[in-house]
């Protein structure tokens, strides 16, 4: 009798301790089913029901600490109240219907890792705001009808490995502040309408595994300075208004150095 009640109680202290969310955090959420008409979701919320339960929510230490609502159905806007989540390491709401902007409020996520928003119909600028969020290894925007410029304070996310813009309305110069992102081992920012030189600076991303530039409107040539990317292993970069037309290298980081120093020095790009 004694085992059965300890096991009873210990169910009991377990229930309780990862059911209590705070009202402030639990709100956030409820904003956000709400706001993308959530009784419509493919798996939907039981709101009387404690958070933990909830699909696609992760609780530890009765903090909200991950949602992943992709492929859900997700029908809406992202409401400002999101930044409430101020615990949150993962949010991934991919391939769903969201539209209208990314809400600024979603740079006070200062314990964010991992960001994707991709396969939406988000339009917009990118929040600058982004910047602040120094943990952030992975954000993925692509596929979304985003615009305007690349925000340079990108460049201050100095744990990021993976940036994808791929696929939107982007328009100017590829900041060269991008080039302190010494983490980074993806950089995708293919099918937008970006101009002006490929950076040099970018040749400082010696991490950098993958780098995806075509159907853009970028002119000159590969800088020199790409040499230096030792782990590159597919490049992409076609389908633009450059001085040649490089072929696509995936799988090898010696043709993707080829490629790059057999080009005529007078038209490299290099460090103002």
């Amino acid at each position: 009798m004694k085992t059965i009640t300890l096991t009873l109680f210990c169910l009991f202290v377990s229930v309780i301790s990862v059911a209590n969310v705070s009202t402030q955090e639990k709100e956030a959420l409820v904003s956000l089913y709400h706001a993308t008409q959530g009784e419509q979701w493919k798996n939907t919320w039981n709101l009387s029901e404690p958070v933990h339960t909830w699909y696609g929510v992760t609780v530890e230490d009765n903090k909200v600490v991950g949602l992943d609502l992709q492929y859900n159905n997700l029908v809406g806007t992202l409401p400002q109240s999101i930044g409430e989540l101020h615990y949150l390491q993962t949010l991934n709401l991919g391939f769903n219907t969201i539209s209208g902007t990314i809400p600024a409020a979603i740079a006070e996520l200062s314990q964010l890792t991992s960001l994707e928003l991709f396969l939406n119909k988000l339009h917009g600028s990118i929040p600058s705001e982004i910047g602040n969020l120094k943990q952030l290894k992975k954000l993925s925007l692509f596929s979304n009808a985003l615009s305007g410029t690349i925000p340079t304070r990108l460049g201050e996310l100095s744990a990021l490995e993976e940036l994808e813009l791929g696929s939107n309305l982007l328009t100017g110069s590829i900041p060269v502040e991008l080039g302190a992102l010494s983490n980074l081992k993806l950089l995708s920012l293919i099918d937008n309408q970006l101009s002006g030189h490929i950076p040099a600076e970018l040749g400082d991303l010696v991490q950098l595994e993958v780098l995806v530039l075509s159907d853009n409107k970028l002119v000159g040539h590969l800088p020199l300075a790409f040499n230096s990317l030792t782990k590159l292993h597919t490049m992409m970069v076609s389908d633009n208004n450059m001085n040649r037309e490089y072929i696509t290298v995936v799988g090898n980081p010696t043709d993707v150095s080829k490629s790059i120093l057999n080009i005529d020095d007078t038209y490299v790009v290099e460090r103002e």
